[in-house]
């Protein structure tokens, strides 16, 4: 049997605290309540736009050893894409290139072999090359689990159909390819596969086969997330987007939802505003804002945000697992308006828990009624914070992240008994 208190060494190419947008906001959210029960240690890159000592700081509050390694093609400029043309002459992709790094795997090779690990838990398929599987003179090595945030092929074959650009189109054409045969490496490999979604799982099982993987969807913080009795009641007229807005489908859906939605939202709603939360927006976003669009840039609590806006939308087109957006969302007893593919696996009611709509009209309609009608966006809001609380909890995910590393470590004791009790 699996020891009751597991030591985990968490490997990221980011840091997970402070947790700042969606990808830190599931690594904090697992690793925050395992280490209530586990010993996590980390060993983590750290870009260009991350604060160390703050990152340190925060991680060592629940971590027994942080380890941060700067990455030296970690920034953005000429850097990031003198490294975009030398991966087109190579055969590994732009996101392999980017994270390999020596520092990294000297700092792997002495935490590893300094002491015995039951699990390394590695985030993103992205540095499934380092070599993960040391442990003391003497010891078993680590079994291996990968937790895929997006199948990263997939999407970069999203981006490579819907960029209007033909030089983007031939890039990303080529990199999705690379990035195939790298992540479908590292899932074969790996002793267990965590999913974000059944379509996702799905998606992997088609190419990779007989691989050990459990879905667990992204949650939240539903106690941090939560309606408080201080904050501003619901405005009725204004909308929110929130996310990272350096990547590509937030990009994407902003501009999708101003260009092709808002004008019909406008045109009924004189006084509606819309409003979107996220950092580092590229000047394409930028120039969308006027007196009735906003751009907040990066805020350090969404929830007054939240809290005083009618309808939150999610109108993404692009993209795969499941969006932490709409479940921090859902967990604030928000109503919401999201495309088919942005509320993908999230196990919610359409007209009880949000709302679904694909086409723009549809779209614009959908969040017109919750303009139209504040006790509707209310009780939409309800049923989401309940859906939240049932099933989209973070407890809930690291139990269920906690039973795929016990059934690894037990399956594996079972085999070494049965060849023991075969030598005998």
């Amino acid at each position: 049997m699996s020891p009751e208190r597991l030591k985990i060494l968490f490997v990221s190419q980011m840091p997970a605290s402070p947790p700042r947008f969606g990808a830190q906001a599931r690594i904090h959210g697992l690793m925050s309540d395992l280490a209530q029960r586990h010993e996590l240690t980390a060993v983590m890159l750290l870009d260009d736009e991350f604060d160390a000592d703050e990152c340190r700081q925060a991680m060592q509050a629940y971590c027994h050893e942080v380890v941060l390694v700067a990455n030296p093609n970690g920034g953005e400029g000429i850097g990031k894409r003198l490294l975009q043309l030398q991966s087109v002459a190579s055969t590994k992709s732009y996101e392999r290139l980017r994270v390999t790094v020596p520092a990294l795997q000297r700092e792997l090779d002495r935490v590893l072999k300094a002491k015995r690990f039951d699990i390394v838990n590695l985030e993103f398929p992205f540095l499934a090359h380092c070599n993960l599987r040391q442990a003391p003179a003497g010891e078993r090595p680590p079994r291996v689990v990968v937790d895929s945030h997006n199948v990263e092929y997939d999407l970069a074959r999203q981006y490579a159909r819907g960029s209007k650009s033909l030089e983007r189109r031939l890039y990303y054409g080529a990199n999705w390819r690379k990035l195939q045969r790298e992540e479908l490496k590292a899932y074969r490999e790996a002793d267990g596969l965590c999913l974000c979604s059944v379509a996702d799982q799905q998606r992997v099982a088609a190419d990779v086969g007989d691989v050990r993987s459990v879905v667990i969807p992204n949650a939240a913080d539903t106690v941090f997330y939560q309606p408080r009795p201080g904050d501003a009641r619901p405005d009725g007229r204004t909308i929110v987007f929130f996310g990272l807005l350096s990547y590509v489908p937030n990009i994407d859906g902003v501009i999708h939802f101003v260009e092709r939605i808002w004008p019909r939202i406008a045109a009924a709603h004189p006084d509606a505003r819309f409003k979107v939360i996220g950092g580092r927006p590229p000047q394409s976003l930028l120039a969308l804002a006027g007196p009735r669009i906003e751009f907040t840039g990066f805020v350090p609590d969404l929830r007054p945000h939240l809290a005083e806006a009618a309808a939150v939308v999610v109108p993404l087109r692009l993209g795969g697992g499941t969006r932490l957006k709409i479940v921090e969302a859902a967990a604030m007893g928000k109503a919401i308006v999201s495309t088919t593919l942005g509320a993908e696996g999230i196990e919610a009611v359409p007209g009880r828990d949000l709302f679904l709509a694909d086409e723009p009209d549809a779209f614009a309609d959908a969040v017109n009624s919750l303009l139209d009608d504040q006790a509707l966006a209310a009780r939409i809001g309800q049923s989401a914070r309940a859906l939240a609380v049932e099933r989209y909890s973070w407890s809930g995910a690291a139990r269920a992240l906690e039973t795929l590393y016990r059934a690894i470590l037990d399956g594996e004791a079972d085999r070494d008994s049965h060849t023991r009790e075969a030598a005998e």
